[in-house]
């Protein structure tokens, strides 16, 4: 009976070994108990770089708030990417080629951001122009007795 009972209990240890390593082995390398960086600059990293990834199911949060598995996923991929001395610039560049300019919710300014950003504008100019000119017309016109 100590035997069997010995037997558990060394069985149970290692069970519990096992599981402790198999879990440190997911969180991947350079990964502290609580699955955060252990580098305190790269923890900052991928902090600042998650809450500027939009989460692509959730779509008003970022992947760092998201609770959703493809978030996860998300913030595995940048912490292996920073793990293996990525630029911030090459992760979201890695990012937007693989999911689009959408997935960054302050996307950089290029001639297509640009465009879209500015024609609310340049319509409302116009809009402007055309009433000023209206209102200018009418104006000279003789009124009518």
């Amino acid at each position: 009976m100590r035997a069997l009972a010995c037997a558990m209990a060394l069985t149970a240890v290692w069970l519990l070994l096992a599981n402790t390593s198999a879990s440190a082995q997911e969180q991947g390398p350079g990964l502290d108990a609580h699955g955060q960086l252990q580098n305190p600059a790269l923890q900052l990293r991928f902090e600042r770089i998650t809450k500027e990834l939009r989460c692509l199911v959730c779509q008003n949060e970022s992947i760092a708030d998201s609770n959703v598995e493809l978030a996860s996923d998300l913030r595995r991929q940048v912490r292996e990417m920073l793990v293996d001395g990525k630029s911030d610039d090459a992760i979201f560049r890695f990012m937007t080629d693989r999911y689009g300019e959408f997935v960054r919710f302050a996307p950089p300014l290029t001639p297509k951001t640009a465009l879209i950003w500015g024609a609310p504008f340049a319509i409302l100019i116009l809009g402007v122009i055309v009433i000023y000119r209206i209102v200018r017309q009418r104006s000279r016109m003789p009124l009518d007795e």
